[in-house]
């Protein structure tokens, strides 16, 4: 028998039957699973099914709270209601948060209508309203809901933690409510899981590196690979910690509107250790030429690392990004193609 999920409490009766009932707190376990996703360890399986959850002990004129069924989305909705009663329904958004669900579809008019249809919500609650999320709103169409279930769509705050004050406003926000921010905390949490996904594919390219510069150096192969490769793995490295790390620490204070034109300026800071590594070796033209590649392939990795942050963030449009990729990326992909001959070029002239 499947183990049952330590943040079910128990169950609540309805009128179609035992509903799951879900606690307001968070387990040790809930924390440890936040921590193993921050770092990418079974990001897409962390997943609550999707369905109906009653928090307390609501009754049939509870509020209805939908959701993702992110796990950690779901933990934020539920821990900020302690001693609440509500019913909770959770979208199949395929383990995607709200915001980034809605711009993909998965939270949706469709998906919504599925669920409300479902769990056969009109025969548990007496009242036909629904609150949710405000990022989840470009995908949602309020009035194909209401024309089809009956239910009609009002929009909650942005933060799961304004839940409480909104509730006893009234079902009113205040302006800050309706505001995103993208502070150093919110961006902070995002640096681990970028780093895990991007170190997953770097490490086998800085090996190729190290292997590929013992072909060409004055000395003997194993020699030119601590000569050559060795400063070419850590200029890759500073070029992942410019766009993964600095990038979102410095964000708001990057010159430029496109996040490209933001990951340029650590990428350029971390090049200069390039340079520091060269030393003596930029007198030659192989040295000269080694230096240029790491230039244009650390300032690139750092710019292409640095827009992985526009989906995060409220800085950037849907069409502002589209717009920004179609340039970027083309630029961004000619700078590496120019940077791998030029490394080439300082090998065979070593």
């Amino acid at each position: 028998m499947r183990e049952r999920p330590d943040f079910i409490s128990g169950t609540i009766e309805t009128p179609i039957g035992p509903v799951p009932g879900v606690r307001s707190d968070l387990s040790l376990r809930d924390r440890l699973g936040t921590w193993k996703v921050r770092w990418r360890i079974g990001r897409m399986s962390y997943t609550v099914p999707p369905g109906l959850y009653a928090l307390g002990t609501p009754d049939a004129a509870s509020e209805v709270l939908v959701t993702a069924n992110f796990k950690l989305t779901f933990d934020q909705v539920r821990r900020a209601l302690p001693g609440e009663h509500f019913w909770i329904l959770v979208l199949d958004t395929k383990g995607i948060n709200v915001w980034c669900a809605a711009g993909k579809g998965t939270f949706g008019t469709v998906e919504l209508l599925h669920q409300i249809e479902s769990t056969r919500l009109a025969d548990v609650v007496g009242h036909r309203r629904l609150l949710l999320p405000q990022l989840g709103a470009p995908g949602v169409a309020a009035h194909r809901v209401k024309k089809e279930s009956g239910f009609k769509v009002l929009y909650g705050p942005i933060m799961a933690r304004d839940l409480p004050a909104f509730i006893a406003a009234g079902m009113e926000a205040a302006p800050e409510m309706r505001r995103k921010t993208f502070p150093l905390g919110e961006r902070i949490v995002l640096i681990p899981i970028e780093l895990i996904g991007t170190l997953r594919y770097l490490i086998p390219v800085m090996a190729l590196f190290g292997l590929l510069s013992g072909l060409g150096g004055p000395g003997e192969y194993w020699a030119n690979v601590a000569s050559f490769g060795i400063p070419g793995a850590i200029s890759l490295l500073a070029g992942v910690v410019a766009g993964a790390v600095i990038v979102p620490l410095l964000l708001p204070w990057l010159p430029g509107r496109p996040f490209s034109v933001k990951g340029v300026w650590p990428g350029l800071a971390a090049a200069g250790l390039t340079f520091l590594w060269l030393g003596s070796g930029l007198a030659t033209l192989s040295g000269c030429l080694e230096a240029a590649a790491w230039l244009l392939m650390v300032t690139t990795l750092s710019a292409f690392l640095g827009m992985n942050f526009t989906g995060s963030s409220t800085y950037t449009s849907l069409s502002g990004v589209r717009k920004e990729m179609r340039i970027a990326v083309p630029l961004q992909v000619g700078a590496a193609a120019i940077g791998l001959i030029l490394w080439f070029s300082s090998r065979l002239t070593a």
